[in-house]
């Protein structure tokens, strides 16, 4: 017994049916199954990438309080560094401060120069200022010398610049210097 129909008109209803069947099935699976799994996959790839940058939000929110202990420390070393910078009336500051670190050394100076402030001329765009000033004075060769060494070693921020030294007379072994200092200044928060 054959589940075909006898008719032959039939039997091609049959067939054209099938056929129909089989592309409105096509149709179906081209027109809305298939655009319904490239946007499945979007949604895929979407989810990862979602996914991987709340990972990394989620890293950093971790992180926030050891950068936050790494932000504190910082900003106090640099308070720290700064406790030696010009502040408040140049002059002022640039006299105490000579005659503070001097007091320890065999030098004389007795003439301190009016500090000129300005842009600092070693590096560009740095966030400070700086001022320049004067020093003159007398004293032995290594007591000089060790004078600016310690000078510079004591105050980091400060740099001698253009010493230049000569003999007092032929009867004495003293020499007269002379040298600016560089200092930077402190600027307001």
């Amino acid at each position: 017994m054959s589940l075909l129909p006898k008719n032959k008109q039939k039997r091609n209803q049959l067939y054209l049916t099938l056929a129909g069947a089989l592309l409105v099935i096509v149709g179906i699976a081209f027109g809305l199954i298939r655009p319904q799994f490239s946007k499945l996959s979007q949604v895929k790839k979407e989810t990862i990438d979602t996914r991987g940058r709340l990972e990394t939000y989620q890293r950093l929110i971790q992180q926030s309080d050891t950068i936050t202990n790494e932000l504190g420390a910082a900003t106090s070393q640099l308070a720290r560094a700064e406790t030696d910078l010009a502040t408040g009336d140049f002059y002022a500051w640039t006299i105490d401060t000579i005659r503070h670190f001097k007091a320890n050394y065999k030098v004389d100076v007795p003439e301190i120069g009016q500090p000129s402030i300005g842009p600092v001329d070693l590096l560009p765009n740095f966030p400070y200022r700086q001022i320049r000033f004067n020093l003159r004075g007398t004293g032995y060769y290594h007591d000089i010398g060790k004078f600016i060494a310690d000078f510079e070693n004591t105050y980091p921020h400060m740099r001698v610049v253009n010493l230049s030294m000569i003999p007092l007379g032929p009867d004495t072994e003293k020499l007269s210097f002379n040298m600016d200092v560089v200092a930077l200044v402190k600027t307001s928060s």
